[in-house]
């Protein structure tokens, strides 16, 4: 991505991440739709309950993965093919320790933790027994995830999503056989995500093995780089931290949510699906934006990062203008995949709760696509700490609002606990984006001086 026209560039790996992104999201939204139809809205409402608690605990294996192949991409940018060698193995290894500590922490704390996010008593079994199960099954996520941000370190975002198709189609098959056959209500969709993950990573690595020799090396010379892990690990840690101070922000906004009641959790549920559907090309860009921003930044072009910023904040401000006239009028066709009509509750109520929510998001999603091209392109650039801190911020603020929305149980407060805070994120990331382009600058022009 050093070289050609960056607009070409963008599009062309940003398609294969994108609906890659969709089937990733296919796991747990089957799941959300078998589970409201076929268990039933309670059951919804438990899968619902458990998923800011989810994105917690993936999100912190996310952004160490990811982090872990920042070099990765760099080494690769810069044509340094074994080293890139050495980054992918030492990333693969402390990804196993990653697997372990985060399996053991989050399910031995599950149950205290539900408790503490007021989680209703008539959903609170089925809500453990659904996301322990998912925690038994983070080795595999992990296995894809690592495996999958390698792949894209070296320029192939297709290879990912061909086998993200596989797995999506088998989860599928597997939530009707285990749900409908066997009966086996929010565990069956749960088993169905984690053996649908366990295809995909396991795929992804038969190919990295006999296709892609460039992340292979020599197994007879593998060995553990302290150097290189603890340059990772400084990456990787802001970049988990950073996720998982967002997690935090969205739990608590769970939190008041439950105050509210099943139904209403299960109504932010469903619109919550679909605000995650439709705002998925934003993380693509991310991700497109991360591998971009790392290997220019390998070769010290600058000029070259920030046009392919440009771009895609301008191709993500016209989607957010279309997606958002487009989702509205669909919203209610949307509800039903989720809400079965012979469950007995108020769909007119169900679609109230539903549409304050897009509103008060939709609104935002324009900062919201600001904060993960630039989060991402700050991320590749090797400003871990910065990107962190946007976190913080994040945070912060949705605690803030969250608060004030439990103290006067009011729904379209939580829901705004989402879109206030993806602009005050937003205009946080440009001004340091801004800032750290001039950074970047002076560093080049002092490097090439010193060289002349």
């Amino acid at each position: 991505m050093t070289k050609g026209k960056p607009s070409s560039l963008i599009l062309k790996f940003i398609w294969p991440v994108l609906l890659g992104n969709v089937f990733q999201q296919l796991y747990n939204m089957v799941d959300t739709i078998i589970v409201g139809r076929c268990v039933g809205f309670d059951a919804l409402a438990a899968v619902g309950a458990t998923g800011t608690i989810l994105f917690l605990i993936l999100g912190f294996a996310m952004g160490l993965t990811t982090g872990f192949t920042v070099i990765t991409s760099q080494k690769f940018g810069a044509g340094d093919h074994e080293a890139v060698k050495i980054s992918a193995v030492n990333s693969l290894l402390l990804s196993v320790f990653v697997v372990i500590i985060l399996t053991f922490a989050s399910v031995a704390g599950m149950p205290t933790l539900l408790r503490w996010m007021h989680t209703p008593e008539d959903i609170f079994g089925m809500s453990l027994d659904y996301i322990t199960i998912i925690c038994y099954g983070l080795g595999f996520t992990v296995l894809y995830n690592i495996l999958a941000s390698l792949l894209r370190a070296v320029g192939n975002s297709k290879t990912p999503l061909y086998f993200l198709v596989i797995s999506a189609v088998l989860n599928i098959v597997l939530d009707l056989v285990l749900i409908r056959n066997f009966g086996m209500g929010v565990k069956g969709a749960a088993l169905a995500t984690i053996i649908s993950q366990a295809v995909s990573g396991i795929l992804c690595f038969i190919y990295i093995l006999f296709k892609v020799p460039v992340l292979v090396p020599d197994f007879k010379k593998i060995k553990i780089d302290t150097y290189m892990m603890g340059i990772q690990l400084k990456i990787g840690i802001p970049m988990a931290l950073q996720y998982s101070i967002t997690a935090v922000g969205t739990i608590i906004v769970q939190a008041a949510l439950n105050l509210l009641g099943s139904v209403a959790v299960a109504s932010y549920t469903a619109a919550n699906k679909v605000s995650t559907l439709v705002t998925l090309p934003y993380s693509a860009f991310g991700v497109t934006m991360a591998t971009y921003s790392a290997q220019n930044r390998g070769v010290n072009d600058i000029d070259r990062i920030q046009k392919g910023n440009s771009v895609a904040n301008h191709m993500s401000f016209v989607y957010s203008i279309l997606i958002f006239a487009v989702a509205m009028p669909l919203l209610p066709v949307m509800l039903k995949l989720f809400v079965d009509s012979s469950s007995g509750v108020d769909f007119d109520t169900v679609l109230g709760y539903a549409r304050t929510y897009m509103i008060i998001s939709g609104i935002n999603f324009t900062p919201l696509g600001v904060i993960f091209i630039l989060r991402n392109t700050l991320q590749g650039c090797g400003f871990s700490l910065v990107a962190m801190f946007g976190g913080v911020v994040e945070l912060v603020s949705r605690v803030i609002i969250a608060f004030i929305a439990s103290s006067k149980m009011s729904f379209a407060g939580v829901c705004a606990a989402d879109g206030l805070t993806w602009l005050i994120t937003g205009i946080y990331f440009f001004i340091v984006y801004m800032y750290k382009l001039k950074q970047m600058r002076r560093d080049k022009m002092e490097f090439e001086n010193k060289n002349a």
